[in-house]
């Protein structure tokens, strides 16, 4: 029962007064509309820039992604003319290289042709001045060995050229026949 009592005699708390039913509105209506004619136009405005701000944001790295993918492209594409000149220039390298040992192969050859045309002159020439050499060693000999043989000196030289021919002619039909 107290409670009962107790609830007649206290305001309700849930339910405003009859001057707040009037006022309240009132005010809100008031401060609704210093919002909307002041605020409301700045927030929109700032709101509206800063779409702007991110649309344009947005744009420049579109933009700017573009642009970096026209620069990839265009590296790419500068790296493969790179590497296909690099590959020519490797295939000419190589090219001049082989160039270069055939043309050293051949100064090589020649030079090695030139050493044993010279060495053969030389022996050719060595051999000739042996041969007359021995020659004139062996007619000599033969022309003494002759005069003792034959008891008369063979002074003469016409005699000593004519016997020494025929002697180094017998030798070297001598030999030939051996060979055979």
């Amino acid at each position: 029962m107290f409670l009962a009592e107790t609830a007649e005699h206290e305001p309700n708390i849930f339910l405003p007064h009859g001057a707040e039913l009037v006022v309240g509105p009132i005010a809100f209506a008031i401060i609704f509309g210093i919002f909307a004619w002041k605020l409301l136009p700045k927030i929109k405005a700032m709101l509206d820039e800063r779409a702007d701000l991110i649309e344009g944001g947005l744009k420049r790295a579109e933009d700017a992604q573009a642009e970096a993918k026209q620069t990839l492209d265009a590296y790419k594409a500068q790296l493969s003319d790179a590497r296909q000149e690099a590959a020519r220039l490797r295939e000419e390298a190589r090219e001049q290289g082989a160039q270069i040992i055939a043309e050293m192969k051949e100064q090589a050859q020649v030079e090695a042709r030139r050493i044993v045309e010279n060495a053969q002159a030389q022996i050719e020439q060595e051999r000739t001045q042996a041969l007359a050499a021995l020659r004139a060693e062996v007619g000599a000999l033969s022309v003494e060995l002759a005069g003792r043989v034959v008891g008369e000196s063979l002074e003469d030289e016409a005699r000593q050229r004519r016997i020494v021919d025929r002697f180094l002619e017998e030798l070297e039909s001598a030999n030939a026949s051996k060979a055979l």
